[in-house]
């Protein structure tokens, strides 16, 4: 229900396993630091017990879900992270708009919620025009993609706190009671389909930037482009499928591929998943070459996977057909009893 928030390094640490946690994002620190926080968090539920917007505690993973009688208001909150060191980095700011709203949004369908308002929260060392309008294009872009509406916001002129910018927002949604996605009806032997990424998303941007940057630089070139459209590539927004998706097939269970890798599966089941991942390309190969493990790398990226869905096994061609049609979507797995995420291709098997 309330979702876990989660310089350079030196040559010689590039040559063992590079980890998040050595790039200087420790998961497990930050949730064990974060305990307090929630626990205090969750005590304010009773403020709004048998009252209009109660939230609903045992149902919500990827999104919180408030109660307004005839819907559940499905709400989430994120932002763009260090990718935005790569924005200011190339004086490119038109596209990480993009990549806060499908950040929020694509969460939100996670729990089956159709993706309604944004508001944006943007904090500033000083006011700029030229940046400001091109961050407003990405925020365009991303709402009509996502069919949303930016109903506020707030800028915050902040010298003393903020060293260039940081930019978030939340985000909320609408589902019918009947119709939210939790979880609960997955069992074993679904099929497991997964949605192609755009590349490393919004994720793992830290581990990125301080591994290859030093080493290669932004201008270095890749797969036919440079390092920095590799790292700034916008975050996929999966909302049109899914929404399709959802009046036409049964889909049991979904997962926003986001920091933590596949674990995020998890969120949805104490089942596990035997799953057979895609090739290991574009940004993700070079990362991985240059000393970080295979088990890290399904950790903390999404490895060309950006959005997993849950059918049943006689769902799986028609819910194949429907998202084809927007993005390169393939059978990757099944669910299975015993409790881990099996990588058959790759001999990994990931455990909490």
């Amino acid at each position: 229900m309330i979702k876990f928030l989660k310089s350079y390094c030196d040559s010689t640490l590039v040559m063992f396993m590079l980890t998040y946690a050595q790039a200087g994002v420790d998961d497990e620190k930050t949730q064990k630091a974060l305990k307090g926080i929630i626990s205090l968090a969750k005590a304010s539920f009773e403020f709004r017990k048998g009252r209009l917007g109660e939230p609903k505690e045992d149902i919500g993973h990827y999104a919180a879900l408030m109660d307004f009688k005839e819907f559940y208001l499905a709400m989430t909150t994120d932002g763009v992270g260090t990718k935005i060191l790569v924005a200011e980095a190339v004086g490119k700011y038109d596209t990480i708009g993009i990549d806060m709203i499908a950040m929020n949004v694509n969460d939100l369908i996670c729990v089956g919620a159709e993706p309604v308002a944004l508001v944006d929260y943007l904090a500033v060392k000083e006011p700029n025009d030229e940046v400001f309008a091109e961050i407003a294009k990405g925020l365009y872009e991303g709402a009509k993609q996502s069919g949303i509406a930016i109903v506020g916001g707030e800028t915050a002129v902040l010298p003393e706190l903020v060293n260039g910018f940081d930019l978030a927002g939340t985000a909320i949604g609408v589902v019918e009671k009947e119709k939210v996605i939790t979880g609960r009806k997955i069992k074993p032997g679904d099929a497991v389909i997964g949605i192609e990424s755009s590349g490393i998303h919004s994720n793992g941007l830290t581990l990125a930037r301080k591994l290859l940057i030093p080493k290669y630089g932004l201008r270095y070139e890749y797969g036919g482009r440079e390092l920095w459209e590799h790292l700034l590539e916008p975050t996929r927004i999966y909302v049109k499928p899914i929404l399709e998706l959802l009046e036409s097939v049964e889909v049991r269970g979904l997962a926003h591929i986001t920091g933590g890798g596949l674990l995020n599966l998890k969120r949805l089941t104490e089942y596990g998943f035997r799953l057979e991942m895609p090739p290991i390309g574009g940004i993700f190969k070079l990362i991985h070459e240059n000393g970080v493990s295979l088990e890290e790398m399904f950790r903390v990226f999404n490895m060309g996977v950006g959005m997993v869905i849950i059918v049943p096994a006689e769902e799986k061609e028609g819910a194949l057909d429907i998202l084809n049609r927007y993005y390169s979507a393939f059978e990757i797995g099944k669910v299975i009893e015993k409790p881990e995420i099996q990588v058959k291709n790759y001999g990994l098997r990931l455990l909490d």
